[in-house]
């Protein structure tokens, strides 16, 4: 692809988070930023190193104190001139100062614009420079590291292995397709079809690493649904680790959903209790039946929760009746402390069951594994790394031309065409090949100063 020129102005922004602190950063990137350096501070700066500096305003006068740093092109950020001001955290001084770098002729920075700038400089891909964003969202320790990993290229690399690998067979096939009356040889010295399916094995490889980087990314929708008074609320509360939601023995106490956010194995699972669901005349319970249908409608994994004591009733088939079709159900059969059972899970027509106790805890963990499993984590992976939507569609993409590749290797043009589009959808990850308007989307999301 090549990348759309930049804009040689000047943006600035302040780089810390909105509020007081001990701390704040303005950022600015730009041509020949030395100068600006200098009518701020006075005296010239010195590359890439740390200066204790006065702030000054049009009139010479101090607006703050604090470290200067100046990082020429190419060796930054952005890859133009950067410069940083670290001066006390305040509000209003950040906006003095950042009112100062606008008077000097910088403009305000766009969301995301500066790790634009680093993606348009060629100082990061596409995949890295949302691996900043992501960074910055991770809601777990996992997410961290998975994002720091596509952050330090470890995405990337393995996306230009891959596609490098393709690119060999492609022009050993381009080549062939001058010398029709030898396609057979081909076929055989240069080992296409292992070379193909290789491809398509390491490839699906990665699509499975994504997943579950994807399943960091974003968690889980879990919804806890039943008929009242079967101990959804004491599910919540137990896997939640504190008292979120209130527990009674009338039915019908939760009248609204309650979510809550929590992390198994470090991933993010966004519990939500619901309404008991059941035939009522009372309004207000109706209106938190309707919501809980809602819920469910969203949900990646529904955990259908039962009385151990009566099981599935036909009251329970009426319920699964209306389950949206595709979505992963749990059963859990809770309440095992009254009846003296034990533990366990077990395979049921058309999924498994888990036996617990809400109430004392024993069996949750059985619970806690069968999340993890229907939600595909294996384990924590060290290769693992965050995925976003787009990656998942670009390597879907990517492996349905190869299996059509694999389909039509016996005719040259065909897998020609086929190997052509598989690399064309694994470019768009890294941003090889884009549109200014993906772009455009991308970088909007991140926050000022990034």
């Amino acid at each position: 692809m090549v990348k759309p020129s930049l804009q040689s102005d000047v943006i600035a922004a302040v780089a810390t988070a909105p509020g007081r602190g001990g701390i704040g950063v303005i950022r600015v990137s730009g041509q020949n930023l030395a100068s600006f350096a200098e009518l701020i501070t006075g005296r010239p700066p010195k590359p890439r190193l740390a200066s204790l500096a006065d702030f000054l305003d049009e009139q010479q006068l101090p607006i703050d104190q604090g470290l200067l740093l100046y990082f020429p092109a190419p060796h930054s950020y952005t890859g133009e001139d950067v410069i940083e001001l670290q001066g006390h955290g305040g509000p209003v001084v950040m906006q003095m100062l950042l009112a100062r770098c606008l008077e000097l002729g910088a403009r305000l920075a766009e969301p995301g614009e500066f790790t634009r700038r680093a993606f348009l400089n060629d100082r990061l891909d596409l995949a890295q420079a949302e691996g900043v964003a992501d960074l910055i969202d991770a809601s777990t320790s996992a997410a961290a590291r998975s994002a720091l990993r596509s952050l330090s290229g470890r995405f990337s690399e393995q996306i230009h292995a891959w596609r490098d690998r393709l690119v060999d067979l492609r022009m050993l096939v381009e080549a062939t397709l001058d010398f029709p009356e030898e396609e057979i040889d081909f076929l055989q010295a240069a080992r296409a079809i292992p070379r193909l399916e290789a491809l398509r094995t390491d490839l699906q490889q990665i699509l499975r690493r994504a997943k579950q980087g994807s399943l960091l990314r974003r968690g889980l929708q879990v919804v806890l649904a039943g008929q009242p008074n079967v101990g959804k609320s004491s599910l919540l509360n137990q896997l939640s680790g504190e008292d979120r939601a209130i527990v009674t023995e009338v039915a019908g106490t939760t009248r609204d959903v309650l979510k809550e956010a929590i992390q198994i194995e470090g991933i993010p699972l966004h519990i939500i209790d619901t309404a008991g669901l059941r035939e009522t005349d009372d309004l207000v319970e109706r209106l938190g039946i309707a919501r809980t249908w809602g819920e469910i409608e969203k949900a990646d994994v529904v955990v259908r929760m039962v009385d151990a004591a009566t099981g599935i009733t036909a009251a329970d088939h009426e319920i699964d009746a209306r389950l949206p079709v595709g979505v992963p159900v749990i059963w859990v059969f809770n309440k095992i402390d009254l009846q003296g059972e034990l533990p366990r899970r077990e395979e049921l027509t058309g999924g498994f069951g888990v036996w617990l106790s809400a109430q004392t805890g024993i069996g949750v963990d059985l619970l806690r594994t069968a999340l993890l499993g229907i939600a595909g984590w294996e384990s924590h992976d060290e290769d693992v790394f965050l995925a976003r939507e787009r990656h998942l569609v670009a390597l879907r993409e990517a492996d349905e031309h190869m299996a059509l590749a694999l389909q039509f290797a016996a005719q040259l043009d065909l897998l020609a065409e086929e190997l052509r589009l598989a690399q064309e959808a694994v470019n768009l990850i890294t941003g090889e090949f884009g549109a200014d308007d993906l772009l455009g989307v991308i970088f909007s999301r991140f926050c000022i100063g990034k």
